[in-house]
């Protein structure tokens, strides 16, 4: 299911980036195999693997990759691909004589994907990091917080998943529609601090118009006006307001029963504080459920603050399933939409043992080719 559904990707197994991408992709309908370590590397963060659900949705086997016959398999694998998917330091692919030269010589047409967080040179390309590192380098995680305060921690969302698996997808199915013009595969350098600081476009634009101050929450939309910014309800819940265009601000000030000819120009920065303060005092008047049922539905721009384990009750992402139960884990369903080749719903995450590699195996190799590699020993 899904319009990706003639594609074979492989994915080396990894953190991050590189299965957020790979579970987008199987999720799309691209038939993905999944080559991981045949013992996972206990990085703190070990759970059950129904738990572990960057992993669902598609085929996995594991191999010893200091193996030469597991690299022959790979490269035989490499034959059938589409797409590759990898997450290393550079160098490392190389080393296991598994890099872009290797792969393109047994299938020219690949599209050979490589995230990592600094990129593929310069001077930081050897360097360990994590997403928040990236993030840091960005000038992104300098302009999220409130205020006179910290830099705030977006999660992983704005790193590894916005700026690094998304970036990661499309550039390997750019360079695959490439491919299928020129029958010339290429390497797609995915790098985080390039993915993060495309998605932070506009606001350059702010700054070289000088409409973005360099102090965080001190701007329209990054907590520093009245109206777009969240607010603690009566029962210590939250809510959330942008009405940013003057229409919706108007209807706001209405639903709030103030009158907009004393409030003051909504975009008089000097007042937000005080603008802000006469919201605060208002929002702690009602719960977070009696500002629902005013204000859910208007033009004000609204919405409760929830937690991921409130999300799926809601009305709204109730109706349209954006969060399912698979094998007893709430979660995320399969995006985006498509109405002429829909999603499945996910999968879990596949364990790895002799059945599963040789299912996973018998959809791209030959029995000949099974046989082969099930004597030396490499899948049993």
């Amino acid at each position: 299911m899904g319009p990706l559904a003639h594609l074979k990707v492989i994915e080396m197994a990894g953190l991050g980036p590189c299965p957020m991408c790979a579970m987008l992709l199987a999720e799309m309908g691209a038939q993905v195999i999944r080559i991981d370590r045949l013992q996972e590397i206990d990085l703190g963060l070990k759970r059950p693997l129904k738990f572990d659900l960057l992993k669902r949705s598609r085929r996995t086997i594991g191999l010893d990759l200091k193996n030469a016959d597991s690299i022959a398999l790979v490269l035989d694998l490499v034959k059938n691909a589409d797409i590759l998917i990898e997450g290393f330091r550079p160098g490392v692919m190389e080393r296991l004589g598994l890099g872009p030269e290797s792969c393109h010589k047994v299938n020219p047409k690949l599209a050979y994907g490589r995230i990592t967080g600094w990129g593929q040179d310069g001077p930081l390309s050897q360097a360990a990091g994590h997403d928040l590192n990236y993030i840091a380098l960005t000038g992104a995680l300098n302009a999220i917080g409130q205020k006179s305060q910290s830099p705030s921690i977006p999660l992983n969302l704005l790193g590894d998943f916005g700026g690094g698996a998304l970036y990661l997808a499309m550039g390997v199915l750019a360079a695959t529609l490439e491919a299928q013009r020129s029958g010339l595969g290429q390497v797609v350098d995915a790098s985080i601090v390039d993915g993060v600081s495309s998605l932070s476009t506009m606001f350059y634009g702010f700054m070289a118009a000088g409409m973005w101050s360099k102090e965080r929450g001190s701007n329209s939309i990054d907590s520093g006006s009245h109206f777009c910014n969240v607010y603690e309800c009566a029962d210590q819940r939250f809510i959330s307001i942008s009405p940013v265009e003057a229409r919706f601000h108007d209807l706001l000030l209405e639903k709030l029963g103030i009158d907009k000819n004393t409030f003051g120009n909504q975009m008089d920065a000097k007042e937000w504080p005080r603008m802000k303060q006469v919201l605060t005092d208002i929002f702690k008047t009602k719960t977070q459920q009696e500002w629902c049922n005013l204000l859910e539905g208007t033009d004000v721009c609204f919405a409760p603050v929830l937690s991921f384990d409130q999300a799926h009750t809601h009305p709204h992402m109730a109706e349209r399933q954006t969060i399912v139960e698979v094998d007893g884990v709430l979660q995320p369903n399969a995006f985006p939409r498509f109405d002429r080749t829909p999603l499945g719903l996910p999968t879990p995450p596949e364990s790895i043992n002799a059945k599963n590699t040789r299912d996973a195996l018998s959809a791209w190799l030959n029995a000949q080719e099974l046989h082969h590699y099930t004597k030396l020993g490499v899948i049993t």
